[in-house]
């Protein structure tokens, strides 16, 4: 089984994810190249779940 790696990003940077995939998929697609491989990395970036952050401070303040 390979290696997963974890990364936290930000909503804009989420963003230029998706965008840096889907244009580089639409590159492969105009010179007949295959995506299996992009496409599998665009779904696992788009499906990706959030996580919203824990609130510890107010927790605390109690």
């Amino acid at each position: 089984m390979a290696e997963k790696r974890i990364i936290e990003v930000d909503d804009f940077e989420h963003r230029v994810m998706m965008k840096a995939l889907a244009d580089q998929r639409s590159d492969c697609l105009e010179e007949d190249k295959p995506t299996d491989d992009l496409n599998k990395v665009l779904l696992k970036v788009i499906d990706a779940p959030t996580k919203k952050e824990k609130r510890r401070k107010e927790r605390d303040e109690r």
